[in-house]
């Protein structure tokens, strides 16, 4: 006790009472020498809480101040020497690196066998007290190790061989006087005990960040997700075969380095290991991949000769964040975000694992692995055969933008892309982001605000583009259904047609044009060689107030990626794409500008005749040949731009003078006009019919929108609505509504592909033939080739507008009645009879015969009204006024119009005018007009 030397402690003998006060007989032999079986045999009931007899010098603890304390600090020459390792270099010592390494090893050894030597006194009656915290308390991993049978065998030998955490003992035996947790020889959770293990493991303590850096819990993610890789079976899957390891063996088939590993699936079977992985993925990510890792080199051995890493790829995250809604408390925790690709930088080699050359002594010092904390002092330099990068590259990606608010400016967020994923995205592609959020040290941010600030970027984990994915909207196998059987309706090109835009009156011929922009047609490449669109352009040229915006807005709506810009707006380089300075890596990098971040999709241009003659024109190789140039600062490239483009104008002086040619009306050059497919000329015509339907279509479309809670009680007010709005509900019912159409659209580009047949080529060859010969005549806008692949591309947006896989002579019959309106439209008002009779036969093809049967009829009533004023004088006393049916069908018969039967039982010829069958004559009431 006092007496004894403290400089040399004597361990524990059977002689010496311990010091708690216990009998000898009552405690394990040494547990060097005594094996597992006899200390699980120790008689439990034997240890009692409290002893009997407790020395008094015991419980005054031992006296440190006696006649000997000071031999403690007696010289010792061989043990004051201090290791140089963690000394400053002013501290010299004789001996290298291998020395003290040797000498630090035997020194470890040697306290590991004196702790081997101390009899087990963890005793749980002691330890758990009143002060003792029920959730901290966990049973001892060596108690249960030792209780277990000696013929248990191992869960699996390759969880011994999981790499620990920094700083973590790799020794083969165990020490009792540490926590469990800093043990890593056998696997703690089997046979009777794994139940309340998988409980203790689900018990978080502290921080999660922290708890799952744990070697148990590590060991415990280890083991959770190699049962999950090698035993799930997809319910979806009727073949009963498991699925990851299927997916293994598609991976080393195609010669890849990534696993993907579907979360929801994950969470359906470990939900509290997937929350983990979503709330800390860095450390959980690194067990997953070492496990695909061992598991990937146990069933393909020699595969480690091609890829010597496995990489994970998280799916299917279910929460989906806009970038403007990331905030701090995303930080460090797995995201998922949407956007399109503005900037993306060259590819540089990053460091992953450094070692150094000591130029004192020479010897190679690492592995260094980024974001080490470790504590080296040089000189040094890095060792250039032995070090290990990896590829990085840097994306830039902002807000689509059909998703960014009104008035606000798109937010953006920088992506950083690892190994594999490498330019698996290009400038103008919209893609989706599974990655880590974290924040990296900027100082050019320091600089500016005046005090500490960290750049936040998305370190990438999985890269999915909007074209991989089944569609945007997500559909489902009963979307689909309803789909197809929409499209066997033989009126469905009308239906779809009276949907574009319903809350507009009239204006057939343009929403048809823009409903065959929005479906496309089919992209050609010659032989891999060249390539020609598939796409549609389309200019709206008319008078104020016809609604060309109102087109534009409902096709940013409804169309997949449409990009709405306008011409003041907009200039070349904003069109285009422009070249900046990346403040990072000091390099010029593209960003791509309208065109570009419509790519696959539709760009909108507003007050197209305001842009400038050098702006108009950068967009001439985006419009034919769909790509964008670039020489500037050094590079030297091609940007996409697939998209069609939808422009709206106005004529010069504000109003189209049909009096004039088209070349008269606007400012815009030949070049730029004949890239157009489509022209559509909207003028604002003085009609009093017409303009009195138009006003009871605008006045119903408000009164059915108002806000709910009106009460109408007058029976008389609402019967006299029954009658114009009879016309609006037969409508409707036939319309589409806008989410069915844009999943229909989704649905069409995706899976239709229609082909041309050569018999249809001889109708076009002879139209276009006729259009060369009236254009040379006419002074409207010129004929050129372009217009035979415009008929092509229209035929195929027909034909995928009723879901067909073949182009039929319907659709080249519409795509010629198309073109003749564009080409007509554009001549002088004398021009225009001409050539409407001269091509009558494919202009009148799947009209709406309707409205042209009424603009004749009141063409007749008009000359019958003419006709008695020249006989009486004046028109004041006509009540009513008689055209024979015969006139009419004559007027038709022009048109090849023959059955006037629908017409007659329309809701259109009934809201004006009355049929006496008896005597065949139309009567036209005059009495309402005036």
């Amino acid at each position: 006790m006092a007496g004894e030397d403290s400089g040399n402690p004597v361990p524990s003998t059977p002689e010496s009472p311990t010091s708690a006060g216990f009998n000898t007989e009552q405690l394990p032999h040494d547990s060097s020498h005594s094996s597992d079986e006899e200390e699980a045999a120790v008689d439990p009931e034997a240890i009692r809480d409290e002893p009997d007899e407790v020395d008094e010098e015991e419980d005054d603890g031992e006296d440190l101040y006696n006649d000997n304390f000071m031999d403690d600090y007696r010289e010792m020459g061989a043990q004051d020497q201090y290791e140089s390792v963690g000394l400053d270099e002013s501290v010299e010592d004789e001996r290298d690196l291998d020395q003290i390494m040797q000498d630090r090893r035997a020194a470890e050894l040697e306290l590991d066998a004196r702790d081997a030597r101390i009899p087990n006194r963890k005793l749980p009656q002691l330890l758990h007290d009143q002060d003792t915290d029920d959730d901290n308390y966990r049973p001892s991993k060596r108690q249960r190790a030792d209780l277990r049978p000696p013929s248990a065998p191992r869960s699996y030998d390759d969880t011994d061989g999981l790499q620990s955490s920094p700083g973590r003992s790799q020794q083969d035996h165990s020490r009792d006087d540490v926590p469990m947790t800093d043990r890593t020889d056998d696997y703690p959770y089997e046979d009777e005990g794994d139940d309340q293990g998988e409980f203790e493991m689900y018990r978080v303590q502290g921080t999660l960040r922290e708890w799952v850096t744990r070697d148990e819990v590590r060991r415990f993610i280890f083991k959770k997700f190699r049962d999950f890789i090698l035993t799930y079976v997809n319910p979806k899957n009727g073949h009963g075969d498991i699925e990851y390891v299927r997916l293994i063996n598609e991976v080393v088939s195609a010669n890849k380095c990534s696993l993907e590993i579907d979360y929801k699936q994950f969470i359906s079977v470990y939900p509290n290991i997937a929350i983990w992985l979503a709330d800390a993925p860095q450390s959980v990510l690194v067990v997953m991949e070492d496990v695909a890792q061992r598991v990937v080199f146990d069933l393909h051995p020699n595969y480690k000769n091609i890829h010597q890493k496995i990489y994970i790829r998280i799916t299917n995250l279910p929460i989906y964040d806009h970038i403007r809604d990331i905030r701090q408390i995303h930080l460090n925790t797995m995201v998922r975000i949407g956007g399109v690709v503005t900037r993306r930088s060259g590819v540089f080699p990053q460091l992953q694992q450094v070692k150094y050359d000591c130029s004192k002594c020479g010897s190679i010092l690492g592995p260094f692995f980024q974001n080490s904390y470790s504590e080296v002092k040089g000189p040094f330099t890095v060792n250039i055969e032995q070090t290990v990068y990896r590829n990085y590259q840097k994306l830039t990606l902002q807000e689509s933008p059909g998703t960014v608010p009104a008035g606000r400016l798109p937010r953006y967020k920088e992506v950083i892309l690892l190994n594999d994923l490498i330019d698996c995205a290009r400038p103008g592609e919209e893609i989706e982001v599974t990655g880590i959020y974290t924040n990296n040290f900027d100082m050019s941010l320091n600089t500016k605000n005046g005090f500490p600030v960290f750049a936040t970027v998305v370190e990438a984990n999985y890269v999915a583009k909007k074209q991989d994915l089944f569609s945007a909207y997500k559909l489902t196998q009963e979307d689909k259904e309803d789909i197809e059987k929409l499209a066997r309706d033989p009126q469905i090109g009308e239906r779809i047609i009276k949907s574009i835009a319903p809350s507009i009156y009239g204006h057939e011929d343009k929403k048809t044009a823009i409903a065959l922009a929005m479906f496309g047609g089919q992209e050609t490449n010659v032989e891999g060689k060249h390539r020609l669109r598939g796409d549609i352009n389309v200019l709206l040229l008319g008078d104020p107030g016809t609604a060309k915006s109102q087109f534009l807005k409902y096709v940013e709506k409804t169309g997949q990626r449409a990009v709405y810009t306008t011409g003041k707006g907009a200039s070349a380089v904003g069109l285009t794409a422009a070249v900046h300075k990346d403040p990072v890596t000091r390099e010029w990098t593209l960003e791509g500008g309208a065109l570009v971040l419509a790519d696959k999709g539709i760009c909108l241009i507003d007050e197209f005749d305001k842009m400038n003659d050098q702006d108009r024109v950068s967009i001439h190789e985006a419009m034919e040949q769909q790509s964008i140039s670039i020489s500037k600062a050094g590079i030297v490239t091609s940007l996409q731009a697939r998209c069609s483009v939808i422009a709206a104008a106005n004529p010069i002086g504000g109003r189209y003078d049909s009096s004039k040619t088209f070349s008269q009306n606007v400012e815009l050059t030949d070049p730029i006009v004949s890239r157009f497919d489509i022209l559509c000329v909207v003028k604002d015509i003085v009609d009093p019919v017409t303009d009195e339907m138009l006003a009871k279509f605008v006045v119903d479309s408000h009164f059915r929108s108002q806000p709910k809670g009106a009460n109408i009680d007058d029976k008389a007010f609402s019967e006299s609505q029954e009658e114009s709005q009879a016309p609006a509900g037969l409508a409707d019912s036939k319309i589409l509504s806008q989410e069915l159409l844009r999943k229909y659209l989704t649905y069409a580009k995706l899976n239709i592909f229609p082909r041309f047949h050569e018999k249809d080529m001889a109708k076009l060859t002879k139209v276009y033939a006729d259009l060369r010969k009236e254009s040379s005549r006419g002074q409207g806008v010129p004929i050129a080739v372009r217009h035979i692949e415009s008929m092509i591309r229209m035929s195929e947006a027909h034909a995928r507008m009723h879901l067909r896989q073949h182009v039929t002579e319907e659709d080249v019959d519409m795509a010629i009645r198309v073109l003749l309106e564009s080409f007509i439209s554009t001549q002088k008002f004398g021009v225009q009879k001409a050539l409407r009779k001269s091509f009558r036969q494919y202009i009148t093809f799947k009209k709406d015969y309707h409205g042209l049967l009424l603009v004749l009829l009141r063409e007749l009533v008009n000359d019958a009204m003419r006709f008695e004023e020249i006989l009486s004088g004046s028109t004041q006393m006509l009540n009513y006024v008689d055209v024979k049916v015969v006139d009419l069908q004559a007027k038709a018969e022009e048109y090849e119009i023959t059955n006037l039967e629908a017409f007659f039982s329309s809701s259109e010829f009934k809201a004006c005018y009355e049929l006496d069958e008896q005597r065949k004559v139309i009567r036209r009431h005059l009495a309402d007009d005036r």
